[in-house]
């Protein structure tokens, strides 16, 4: 008898860049079963209830979307009035925290990959995690997963053998396995959904693997080599590791479409090692990089802008193209993105302008020299200084200094240290405009209590001299 089977991925409120590829490996699964599959995003109140799905399947992310993931779970677990045999959690929440799902809902979820027979069906030897991704599930969705309709994604390699304490990956892929044959994989996907342009893979550390050779040969037989790089590239998602980037390695990725080479500096302390790294990679004619940067872990406000402007002043003096990546550190048990390493000099007001100037672009801090001396400033003092700044002078920067931005920056200069530490705790600890009235009232220091009025809010737009604005119309979202 078919079965029918819903697939739910919970509507998070980030962007995602690419498709839950659990949920669409699920998805040919049971078509290869002969049930019926439909898949839906969030809560879906038009379909059908009680005892039309046989089994319903919740992906899950982040673990900082856990109020949304598990609002989610116990609408569909509503659903079903209940019978929640019939309900299915996994993916990256449910693997790291799996005690937590249980204890708020009542459903034990399957913690990591679905690399083993049997998993979802009793006797059924069929490995899930082996199985092409169901494109066709997505098909409406498609403008929301730009990286899906004309690229091959997956995996080369599963795990890392690293272990570094602030990633997920040594729990839920704890085995590290160097080398799966993606030819197969690649062409299956071509025959049934159409050739794609690009490859993408989403191997946690492929450099690790003592069967690169073999991947990257595998890489090419597909036809993923440089003379096609305009129109075919390949994507080493997750990042590579600089510290394996020798150049025997080099030698073997010489010949892929690499674009971008994507490298993590997670530490200012590897320095060294990441711009060797980068020189060995562009004397191999590689210029097309990205960069990981992880801030708000064990590395201060200072810390960052050296590691940003560091891929400055190689692009300037390499003739590179580096775009970096800052990423804010979330612990692996955090159900929200509230956490500040206070420790290394971190604050919430701090954390807030970081977020307000890398979102100008997106998310990339762009390499060229002009836009980051101005948004990010032309010393680790000033990356300071400008992290204080109100919103509303720091959204709206010209290229040029207007004169608010003038009149504030004589005023802050005049702070001393117990001046600014005062001016950061009434910050942080008054978020709300009413709140921070009230508090710039009280306020005794007349130095800081004259500066704070740059920072309350104003009913009319700030009206600069200049009409060219670096930082305008960008809509925040609350970390």
């Amino acid at each position: 008898m078919n079965r029918n089977i819903l697939l739910v991925e919970p509507a998070f409120k980030a962007k995602k860049h690419f498709p839950p590829l659990g949920l669409m490996k699920i998805s040919t699964y049971h078509k290869l079963l002969g049930d019926n599959v439909e898949f839906v995003q969030g809560w879906n109140k038009n379909i059908p209830y009680k005892n039309y799905w046989d089994r319903i399947y919740i992906s899950t992310l982040f673990t900082y979307n856990w109020k949304s993931t598990i609002e989610t779970i116990k609408y569909y677990k509503w659903l079903v009035r209940d019978d929640i045999s019939r309900i299915v959690v996994g993916g990256v929440l449910a693997s790291l925290m799996p005690e937590d799902v249980w204890n708020e809902t009542g459903i034990l979820p399957v913690v990591g990959l679905l690399n083993k027979p049997g998993i979802l069906d009793s006797g059924n030897d069929i490995l899930i995690d082996d199985l092409i991704p169901d494109y066709s599930l997505l098909s409406e969705y498609g403008t929301q997963y730009p990286l899906l309709s004309n690229s091959y994604i997956g995996y080369a390699t599963r795990g890392c053998k690293r272990k570094c304490e602030f990633c997920g990956v040594r729990v839920i892929e704890p085995e590290y396995s160097d080398y799966r044959d993606i030819k197969p994989y690649v062409q299956q996907i071509a025959n049934l959904y159409g050739p794609k342009r690009h490859l993408v893979l989403l191997d946690n550390n492929i450099l690790y693997s003592r069967k690169l050779g073999r991947i990257i040969a595998d890489i090419l037989e597909l036809g993923f080599i440089n003379k096609n790089i305009r129109t075919h590239t390949v994507d080493f998602n997750q990042g590579i590791d600089a510290r394996l980037l020798s150049d025997k390695v080099l030698r073997l990725l010489k010949d892929v479409p690499i674009k971008p080479l994507r490298i993590a500096f997670d530490n200012v302390r590897l320095k060294k090692t990441y711009t060797e790294a980068i020189l060995r990679a562009s004397n191999y004619g590689i210029r097309d990089l990205s960069n990981y940067i992880l801030y708000n872990y064990e590395d201060s406000p200072s810390d960052l802008w050296e590691r940003l402007y560091l891929n400055i002043q190689l692009n300037e003096r390499h003739n590179l193209n580096i775009y970096s990546f800052p990423m804010k550190y979330i612990p692996l048990n955090a159900k929200d993105r509230s956490f500040i390493s206070t420790e290394y000099g971190w604050n919430w007001y701090f954390l807030r302008n970081v977020f307000r100037t890398i979102h100008v672009m997106k998310g990339p801090v762009m390499p060229g020299s002009e836009y980051f001396h101005r948004a990010f400033g032309d010393t680790s003092d000033k990356f300071i200084e400008i992290l204080h700044m109100p919103e509303k002078i720091l959204m709206h920067r010209g290229r040029t200094p207007g004169q608010l931005e003038k009149d504030w920056e004589l005023k802050f200069q005049k702070l001393n240290k117990s001046d600014r530490s005062l001016l950061i705790e009434i910050l942080c600890g008054h978020r709300t405009k009413r709140d921070l009235m009230h508090a710039i009232l009280k306020v005794k220091n007349s130095k800081v209590s004259e500066i704070l009025e740059y920072y309350m809010p104003e009913t009319q737009e700030v009206n600069e001299s200049n009409t060219e604005l670096l930082f305008n119309g960008l809509e925040l979202e609350e970390d």
